[in-house]
Formats: C-alpha cells, structure tokens, sequence
C-alpha cells in the first residue's frame, strides 16, 4: 500500500534513532513530496537538516533548516539546528545570536546554555587571533614599503607574509589591508626571491576561496601573471604556474557549487574570468617572448583545465572554444623545428606536451589539416608539416596516421631521411618512428623503411641520427609483442639491437636526448624475454635509466615506464582455454608462444635485481612529476610496476622504506581505472604485511582507506577483494577515527556482502574484518536493531568447518555481547542448535576457540538469569567444571570460573563443603 507522508516520517523517525541517516533523509525527502501541509513540511524540513548534520555536510543542513524557520520563527528546535550548522561553518556571530534567542526562549535548556558558552569562547579566541594576525600582516606590510629597510629583512618579511596568507585569518587581513596592490609591487620587482614570495601568498590567498580569486584575477590582471609565468627563471615559471592552477580550481569549484541558502552571498559567475585565463594562456603558445619552460607550463595547465566531454561532465563549450581560438597557435608550436625556422623557444618537453593537448581535444576536433600544403614551395613548409605528423603520431594517433595517407607524405618523409642536412634526416627519422609504432604502419614501414633505417643506423657519422635510426629497427623488430614465435628479425638481431641500446644509455658523453631515444628502443625490445634478462643483469644500464627518470627532461617518462612494465611482466595476459588452443592447433591457426625466460621464477630474479639497482627511487621521482608526459596510461604502467615490486612479501618493507607507499597514493585518483586499481592492490598488500601507522605516518593513513574499499566490488577479482578485506582488518584495529573513516566510505555493507561469499577465504576474511569493525558503536547498533539476520549469521559461522571462520564469527560474537547485552538474550532464537555450537566451541582442540566460547557464556550469564539457568542446566556446566580446573592457568580457566562464580552468585549452583560444585 502506498504510505502517506505521516507515515514516511514516522519511519525516517525511527531509521534516525537506529543511526541510518541516509535511509532516514530518503524518507523525509518522500515524505515532502506527499505533504501539501506547511507547518508538517517545515517539521520536515527541519529533520532533514538534522540528518545532513550528522553527515556533516552543513551548508545543506542550513539550507534546509532556513524554510522551517520562515514557516514558524518561533521553532526554537530550528533556530537551535541552525546555529549548529552556522558554528560548524565558522560564522559564529549569527551562531550566538540564535543561541541567544534559543537560551532567552528556554533558559532552562542545558544543551542552549552550553553551545552559546561554546560560541562565546569561540568568538573571543577568534577576536583575539584576528587582532594578532592584523598586527603581524602590518608589520609585515611596513617592511616591505620602508625603501630604507635591508634587503634581507624585506625578503624575510616577505617568507612571513606567505606563511600568514595559508592561515585563513591572515590570508583576510591580507586582503582587507590592500594587500594585493603591494603583491602586484612584489611581482614588479627584479628580485626573483621576492617574487616567488609574492606568487606563493598569492597562492594562499585564492586557494579555496572564489571570491578573492575572482577579484584578484581582475585587480592583477591575467596578463601580469602570464607574463611572470612566461620569464626565463623556471623556479618563478612553476610558482607562477601552480598558482594559475589554484586559481582554476577555486574558480571551477564555484561554478559545480549548489544553488546557496538565500542568506548568503551571491557570488557571480567565474566563467568570464576562467575564459580570459584560458586566452592568455592560448596567447602564450606562439609568442617569441615567453621562455621554453613558461610555454611548457602554459600548455601544462592548458591539458588539467580543458574539461573532457563525458557523461558527469556534457559541456564541452569551454573545449570547443580553445579549439576554435587556439588550435592554429597549438599546431604552431607542434611544428616548430627549433634547429631549422624561426620560432618560439621550446624545450625537450615541448612536442610531448603538445601531443598530450591535442590527443585530450582529439575528442572534440573536426578538422582536416588542410593548412598542411605539401605543394608550397620552400623546405621549410615540409619540414614543419612533418614535425607536426611526428607530434600528432605521439598524440590523437588516428589524426597523424590520416596525415600520413596524404599523398607524397611518405615519400616526402623517406627522402629527407636521405637528406644531407643532419636537422632534416633528425625530423624524418622521428616521424618514422612514430610511425612504425603503429601496429597498422609497422608492415609498410617494414617493406618500405628498414633498408633506410639500416643504412642511416650503418652509415651515419652523427650519434643523433644512428640512434633514432636504432630506435625505429627496435620497433619494427618488437612487433610480434611477447610473441616469442613471431620474430621479425634474425636469431640475435634484437639482443644486438639492445646491446647497442644500452651502450648509448650508458655514454654520459651523449646528450640527455639521444640517450632518451635509447630507453624508446629498450620499451620495445624488452618483449623479448632474453633482452629483459640481459638488462637486468646490466646494473649500469638500469642505473643509468633511473637517473634519466630523475631527470628534467619528461619525455623520457612513459618508456622508462614500459620498459619496467615488460621487465617485471606486469601486463595483462589472458591465459586461453587449453581446449580453444587445441582447436587452433587443429585448424593450423597461429597460437602465442610464451618465451621460457618468462617464467615466474625469471621475474622473480629480475624484481630483486630491479629492486637492488633502485628502481623505487626512480618510480617514486616518476609520480613527483607536474608535467603533461605524466598521462594516465603513463601512471597505469608506473602503478603495475609498484604491484608487481610488493607481490614478495619480504620486498614490501624495501618499497615502504623507500618512499613507495607514499606514492601509491595519487597514483589511486590519478590513473586509468585499471591503475587505480593496481595501485589500491599494492596499497592492500602492503597494508597487510607492515605496520600500516609506520607504512602511512600521520594523515596519510586516512587516505589509504577509500581506495581499500573501493576494490570490493564485483569488478575486481576475488584475489583483490581478499586483500581488500585483510588490508582493510588491520586499519579497523588501529583506531576509533579509522573505523569511522572506513564507515564513512560506506564499506560495512560492502564487508556483510562478502561474509556471504562462497569462497572460504573471503568470507573468513569479510568476517574478520567486521570482528575488528564492531568495536564502533555505530556497527553495534546495526545488530542491536531488530528484523535482520545478522546475528544468526554470526552464531551459524561459529559452528562452520573452516576453522578461520569460526573464531572470527565467535571473536565478533563474543565483543558484540559484551558490549550489547542485550544481545545476549536473542541468541537462543537465531538457531535450534545455538547450544550445541557453544559446547562446540568450548570442547574445540583449539585455544582460541575455547576462549571465544567461555567468554560469550560468560556474557551471557552475566546478562540474562534465565540464560545462565538455561546453560547450567545443560552439559555446559560440566563442560565448564573441567575446563575452570586445568591445573595451568590461562584465561579460558580463569573464565570458565568466572562463570561457576556467576552461577553461584545467582544461587543456581552452590559449594559443597568439600572441593567442587555442584547444582
């Protein structure tokens, strides 16, 4: 029958009380919906304010409470909910005063009287804290305008005045006091110190905070920033390129916002500010005066900023417009050969960057590169049209390879590998080898290109064009994959290929750039087995690829990360049906050959050769990186290189120690899902096995968390929800804030789904990952609450085979009736044969299960007389006789007598005169 609105709040009532606020919130919201009466929806109003209170989401609970408020004034139970939501938001003066007036309402009231003591200390530490701060942001102030003032306390003051905007009560005073104007002086001046302080109060100043963001943007202007950000000096570069990046988020922030409570301000729309952002930084790419590194950061921010379209997220306006202002000026900067034309400065980074822009906005172009003219007179054109294909190769690939079916393209790319110009066989030689790394290409490539490739490699006096040449061989001699039967090359042509890879690698002599292409070549070749065991061996080598990965240059990223992904076997390789590969061998079709060198127990040796030569160092130095290079797929392979590092139990103390675990952490929100959750696996087995406080120190452990529950679901497998739920047992014994933590992210029904799992060690698992939760009394009262089965369960595993099962069922049953007495007496009803499991547990070879079972027999006699009546009447108490005499004492027989004691001391049983007890 449908349920009236009455009855829809009498249910959310009682959901509230047995501490289900969300179930509470969905029927106070149906509830609404059915009411047509104003005095029953301002009630109603008011008790969905009291659930998103105890969500702790209070800006919602204010916007609720202020219409039951306007229904009735002089609801003194609303005004008291709206000064809580008030005092949690820090606006604590209009706290007070419905405090106040709730205290003048019902001054008797001890829960008024309190939160307007509270409030008053509040605000006066507050008063005192802004009159302090005020007085340190004017002295700080008066040594930055005194032009008399030494330079190094000018430059102290102005560390100071960084250190002042991070706290909210001095990034005010900043502001209030005219403080952005003096910023802007800062900005002006020559001294780089000075200016870094000046980007870094500024960066204080706007973070979370849209208004001041949006009136700095317009006091500053967007072209003073850029400008800074687009200077020679890289340290003032990056400073000015992370407080764009904050002054995005605050502004991008403000636009996802609700719609406010009519009692705050109205702020407006930030979408004119974030579009002058974006054109200064579309301005930037072509011009000749912004500096290699301040072009890279502008393109930097260009990739976080353009929002890809998406289901959450369908306005692609913002898209549409860089595309249409700047697409021209991106390609501009793609075609740029630095060596040959005239045009702005760019750095190693740069054609990488751009390819990582143009493969985000691939979604949304729709354009030919009809401005590609082959037929225009001059070298120069060709050679720019190249070095583009090269870049949109590496980025949107099926735009590059569209290119490449331009008539005289190819022909126009193998002649100038031909060229005598060394800057010309280098831009040829490049976009060959993007494109051989097509699998699509690589058979024409093969017939057409390797005879040049061969020759360039042989012949070429210049390291630069021999290595790019080797780099292309390598490709097209990797194309079978991990294939060992599909060689493209002769018996050892790839292991000399390698061999030669690594000795460039290793020739510090070379420039940065040529050895990068080195590691490109080594990304390919290691899915030969016999090529990863030859560079693990090479400790050189190795060593020499780590300290590239550390280095400036961030093309280099993503095949350091390949080849650590081919070495440690960290690919995803499906195992066929044994049956489907006899019917291909049947049918005489090609079946993948596994190569013996990959073999677990080779792996094995190559991670510990790995770890020894300081591959987590090396990863670590990867994840720290703020650049384009890094993409998704990038931290995908980092995060599978981490998984398979931990998979030894004794390697994970190495990782951890090294820094590992710490960057495991944004590798889980910033990754493709599939290295999200690699890196939450690793996360789990590392959670496991070291001491999680000592793995994860301070907040830290907090964020470990979410992504330990977010691999219990039906998409991961059973192994990683295993791990999942032992990693997850550990942090729950730790504390009260992470139990809280774990509730908070909605897992305590994700671990009662897997208590029913048919697999033995999951469910063992789940249940003694729930024996640790139910030490929050927020987990009790889900047992404690009537018409579920959860204690049947419980008392049902405590009687199972699996002997895991049954003490972690009777460890959680023997807490919960301990801390739920009440408990106690629903046991008899959960099961016919609740008596012979107990017995069982009590008669059990087993310690632990001995213990458990004397320890909820206690309980139960000290809750129920008629309980204790009903056990000693059985074979318990004799059972318990036996076990209270065991001639060493050990906790089972110092609780076994401590129920005898109890019996006695209800009178069931008495002492004889002589030694024993009987009934």
């Amino acid at each position: 029958m449908p349920k009236n609105s009455v009855q829809c709040n009498e249910e959310g009532n009682t959901l509230f009380k047995a501490g289900d606020v969300q179930g509470a919130l969905c029927c106070y919201t149906k509830a609404l919906k059915l009411s047509s009466n104003q005095s029953e929806s301002a009630i109603l109003h008011r008790n969905r304010s009291a659930c998103y209170l105890k969500l702790e989401d209070y800006t919602k609970s204010l916007s609720f409470i202020c219409p039951a408020l306007d229904a009735d004034p002089g609801d003194v139970k609303a005004r008291f909910r709206r000064a809580q939501s008030l005092q949690k938001l820090g606006r604590l003066n209009e706290a007070f005063m419905d405090a106040q007036r709730c205290a003048q309402l019902e001054p008797t009231n001890k829960a008024f009287q309190e939160l307007l003591r509270q409030l008053g200390a509040q605000i006066q530490e507050k008063s005192v804290q802004l009159s302090s701060t005020d007085a340190r942001v004017q002295q700080m102030f008066s040594l930055l305008l005194d032009p008399l003032a030494q330079s190094v306390d000018r430059q102290k003051a102005a560390q100071n005045l960084v250190v002042l905007s991070r706290e909210e009560a001095g990034a005010e005073q900043i502001f209030r006091n005219d403080g952005v104007r003096l910023i802007q002086r800062l900005l002006g001046s020559k001294q780089e110190e000075l200016v870094l302080s000046a980007l870094r109060t500024l960066v204080g100043l706007c973070t979370g905070h849209q208004s001041r963001t949006m009136a700095i943007v317009n006091e500053l202007g967007m072209e003073q920033l850029c400008e800074v950000m687009g200077s020679g000096a890289s340290s003032v570069s990056l400073a000015a390129c992370h407080l764009l990046q904050v002054m995005f988020e605050a502004l991008t922030e403000g636009m996802k916002r609700e719609i406010r409570g009519k009692e705050e301000a109205i702020l407006p729309e930030p979408s004119r500010e974030l579009r002058s952002m974006l054109r200064q930084l579309v301005e930037m790419m072509p011009a000749s005066s912004v500096s290699g590194p301040g072009r890279d950061s502008a393109i930097n921010l260009l990739v976080k900023q353009v929002p890809r379209k998406s289901q959450k997220n369908p306005d692609n306006s913002l898209t549409l417009w860089v595309i249409d202002q700047g697409l021209k000026k991106i390609l501009e900067v793609a075609g740029t050969v630095p060596e040959v034309s005239e045009g702005p400065p760019l750095t190693d980074n740069s054609h990488m960057s751009c390819s990582v822009l143009l493969s985000k906005l691939y979604d949304d172009l729709k354009f030919l590169l009809s401005w590609l003219h082959f037929g225009r007179p001059g070298l120069e054109s060709k050679l720019r049209a190249i070095q583009t294909v090269a870049v949109l190769l590496q980025g949107p690939s099926d735009v590059g390879n569209r290119t490449l079916e331009i008539s005289g393209m190819m022909d126009a790319v193998i002649s100038l590998c031909a060229s005598e110009d060394v800057c010309h066989q280098q831009v040829a030689v490049e976009a060959l080898i993007h494109a051989a790394g097509k699998a699509k290409r690589a058979s024409f490539i093969t017939a057409n290109g390797v005879a040049l490739l061969k020759d360039l490699y042989k012949k070429s006096e210049n390291d630069r064009i021999r290595v790019r040449a080797l780099v292309g061989l390598c490709k097209l001699g990797s194309a079978g994959g991990t294939d060992f039967s599909m060689k493209q090359f002769a018996e050892g042509s790839t292991l000399k290929l390698a061999k030669q890879c690594r000795k460039w690698l290793c020739n510090e002599s070379l420039p940065p750039a040529s050895r990068r292409w080195a590691i490109e070549g080594l990304a390919y070749l290691t899915f030969d087995a016999d090529v990863k065991e030859d560079l693990a061996e090479d400790r050189n080598a190795l060593q020499a690829m780590f300290q590239l990965a550390k280095s400036e240059d961030k093309t280099v990223l993503f095949a350091v990360a390949s080849t650590l992904v081919n070495c440690t076997n960290s690919y995803d390789v499906e195992k066929p049906d044994p049956q489907m590969v006899e019917l291909a061998k049947y049918a005489k079709q090609h079946v993948p050959e596994a190569h013996p060198k990959d073999a677990p127990s080779f792996v094995e040796k190559r991670l510990m050769k790995l770890l020894e030569a300081g591959v987590v160092s090396a990863l670590v130095c990867m994840v720290k990186q703020e650049s384009p290079a890094l993409t998704e797929t990038c931290r995908e392979c980092i995060a599978r290189v981490f998984l398979a590092l931990v998979e030894r139990q004794e390697d994970r103390g190495t990782v951890v120690a090294q820094g590992g675990g710490k960057a495991l952490l944004p590798l889980v929100s910033e990754s493709t899902d599939k290295g999200k959750t690699k890196a939450a696996q690793a996360l789990a087995k590392i959670t496991i096995t070291s001491n999680p406080e000592i793995a994860f120190p301070g907040e830290r452990l907090y964020e470990v968390v979410r992504p330990l529950v977010s691999l219990l679901t039906l998409d991961c497998s059973l192994l990683q929800n295993f791990e999942a739920l032992m990693a997850l047992t550990n942090l729950a014994g730790i504390s009260e804030r992470l139990r809280q933590k774990i509730i908070k992210e909605k897992a305590v029904p994700k671990v009662e789904g897997y208590m029913f799992e048919e697999h033995d060690l999951v469910r063992a698992a789940a249940t003694e990952c729930m024996c640790n939760l139910v030490l929050s009394a927020e987990v009790q009262k889900l047992y404690v609450a009537t018409g579920n089965d959860r204690l049947k369960l419980l008392v049902l595993y405590s009687g199972e085979e699996d002997e895991r099962l049954r003490k972690a069922a009777a460890g959680t049953l023997a807490m919960l009736t301990a801390e739920q007495p009440e408990l106690c007496a629903r046991i008899p009803g959960t099961t016919s044969h609740w008596m012979e499991i107990l017995q069982a547990l009590l008669l059990s070879d087993s310690v632990e299960l001995r213990h458990r079972g004397v320890v909820v027999t206690l309980n139960m006699m000290q809750a129920n007389k008629s309980l204790a009546e009903t056990l000693m009447e059985s074979e318990v108490l004799e059972i318990l006789s036996v076990l209270a005499k065991a001639t060493e004492q050990s906790p089972v027989s110092r609780t076994a007598q401590d129920c005898l004691d109890k019996a006695m001391e209800y009178g069931i049983i008495k002492k004889p005169e002589g030694e024993g007890r009987e009934p």
